[in-house]
């Protein structure tokens, strides 16, 4: 994300492809001040080092999950990697306000993808990381996974702010909260409440 009239930007979940990243800044001439990290799974981590280091960005994550990210080639499918480990320069419980020249961003735990995942509301807009997508929802099946937690987050999400929220998800197009609360198969008992 990037703010109008700065060249300074944010990367959210730089995953797998570290060099698309730094070409797209590159392309846009933008300069991450940070990496902002919503959980430790390696598509989501894979490419913080080599962005980190490209640009000397700072990069916050959960302090729970930072041990996935320093040491990401342990936690691999085969087939995948290897990645470069990263200590994360701030790490973050979930309840935070961060601030990067003017823009303000509010860190929310949001468990049950993951144990700490979380996503970061910066300028109204919502990066949810895995936990809500168009149409879908994190799975839970992974180790740490919870569909009650995540079910709680959402709600939590869907009570505290606004419907027309954008979202932008680790994977798959943006949506807003109000579509996926009307729409999403998955959030109908959320609805309901």
């Amino acid at each position: 994300m990037h703010w109008d009239g700065s060249s300074s930007a944010i990367v959210v979940d730089p995953g797998e492809e570290p060099a698309r990243i730094c070409t797209e800044l590159e392309s846009r001439t933008l300069s991450p001040l940070a990496v902002l990290v919503t959980h430790g799974h390696f598509d989501h981590v894979g490419g913080v080092a080599a962005v980190a280091r490209s640009y000397s960005a700072r990069v916050y994550m959960s302090r729970e999950e930072a041990p996935l990210l320093e040491n990401v080639n342990d936690y691999l499918p085969p087939g995948y990697g290897p990645y470069s480990g990263y200590s994360p320069d701030r790490l973050l419980t979930g309840d935070e306000s961060l601030r990067f020249e003017e823009l303000s961003v509010d860190v929310l735990r949001v468990p049950g993808h993951s144990p700490a995942h979380l996503a970061y509301l910066i300028d109204g807009h919502l990066f949810s990381g895995d936990v809500l997508f168009a149409g879908s929802v994190g799975r839970t099946d992974l180790p740490g996974g919870s569909w009650e937690v995540l079910e709680d987050s959402i709600r939590m999400l869907v009570d505290s702010l606004p419907p027309e929220t954008p979202v932008h998800p680790g994977h798959g197009p943006s949506t807003t909260l109000g579509a996926e609360l009307a729409s999403n198969p998955f959030l109908q008992g959320i609805a309901a409440r």
